[in-house]
């Protein structure tokens, strides 16, 4: 092993070594987002003003990353032309792609050729659809002074009952992983896996290959079954699934509110974040961490709040946009309400249509004018 110089107050503290390599799994063909990701893959699609991936490499970045290979598979043509090979993010990327979809742990296996950490090394391992504030310095210190072949990062939730769990022991030791529990007595822990692990870089290559493999359902359960040491590092920073519109929305007003932490939001925290080439109205009202693209047009009286307005969207006068995400190029019309709601790229929402929570309009469908309601106009 390479030796480290000494700083100036004394020698190197060996578990603050950064793990240098990570993968990041980005196949996912995002379903439940759509119409969001009819035409842009989850990880794309744009997070206070930036594709939400950015978001991801310029924190593995700052925790002391310098190689990421993406795990990608659904629109894999996408991420590229974007990113490149990671210099401007001050990285290098390498892309693998899965003729067919693999799961989270045969994704692993078949990019882990592109790894260089030594067998020992730590390697992270992110989903790329959790926001999250985690210390992964932190995370890659306890993998190395536990022992650990894997460390997860855990995070405890108000109510489990929609997750598995994962439980530990006094010194952080994984003993369990259960399946979502039915009922209030199966509720032994609230602490639930989080997305973001440490491997020891010799287990990737355990892991079968040619086939489909859950690292969550068999790869985690396998390895304890079998005697290794998979610890949990309890984080309960900021932390969201954005697998749903609403989480997505609300995890891009949050960016841009500061209340979940990136170096790569273009611009100040604040109640709003509008790009250079949009155009609103001086008389428009934008706040709640809304973040309007390039492009985009805000009217006259319109009231946008805690929303997503994505490139060449028109959002026409006195419409009232609230926790909503309008794709590109999408056009609201006049007097319109969208209160959680997601208009999909190209379509068109006529004037005087109100559409309330749940409600998702399809890429380039027209809605006529005042054909939706939800409430009397008494």
């Amino acid at each position: 092993m390479r030796a480290h110089p000494a700083s100036a107050t004394g020698p190197a503290d060996p578990t603050r070594r950064p793990a240098t390599e990570a993968v990041l799994l980005v196949g996912g063909k995002g379903t439940r987002l759509r119409p969001l990701t009819v035409h842009t893959p989850k990880p794309m699609v744009p997070a206070a003003g930036v594709p939400f991936l950015t978001h991801q490499l310029a924190r593995a970045r700052a925790a002391g990353v310098e190689h990421v290979v993406m795990a990608t598979s659904y629109l894999a043509e996408v991420f590229e032309p974007y990113f490149g090979d990671g210099s401007a993010l001050g990285l290098h990327l390498e892309y693998v792609t899965e003729t067919e979809p693999l799961g989270t742990g045969g994704a692993l296996r078949n990019v882990a050729h592109r790894l260089h950490s030594a067998p020992g090394e730590p390697v992270l391992v992110f989903n790329g659809d959790i926001l999250t504030g985690l210390d992964i310095g932190a995370l890659v210190a306890t993998h190395r002074t536990s022992g650990a072949d894997v460390s997860l990062h855990l995070t405890r939730v108000e109510d489990p009952r929609a997750f598995g769990l994962v439980p530990t022991d006094p010194d952080g030791r994984v003993t369990a992983f259960l399946e979502k529990p039915q009922t209030p007595e199966e509720i032994v822990t609230d602490q639930i896996n989080a997305g973001a692990y440490v491997f020891t870089r010799a287990l990737l290559d355990e892991i079968p290959s040619g086939r489909p493999v859950s690292v969550e359902r068999e790869t985690f359960p396998g390895l304890l079954a079998a005697g290794a040491h998979l610890h949990g590092m309890v984080d309960s920073t900021y932390w969201l699934d954005l697998g749903t519109p609403e989480a997505f929305v609300r995890g891009s007003a949050d960016l841009v509110l500061g209340r979940a932490p990136s170096p790569a939001v273009p611009g100040r925290h604040g109640e709003r974040l509008v790009l250079p080439g949009a155009v609103v109205a001086d008389d428009a009202k934008l706040f709640g961490g809304t973040s309007v693209a390039a492009g985009a047009v805000i009217g006259s009286g319109a009231l946008v709040e805690g929303s997503t307005v994505l490139p060449g969207a028109r959002i026409a006068p006195d419409a009232v946009i609230r926790d909503s995400l309008i794709g590109a190029n999408a056009h609201i019309g006049d007097r319109t309400v969208l209160v959680g709601a997601v208009v999909g790229d190209n379509a068109v929402v006529g004037p005087d249509n109100e559409l309330l929570r749940g409600a998702r309009v399809w890429c380039g469908a027209h809605l006529a004018p005042s054909s939706i309601r939800f409430s009397s106009d008494q």
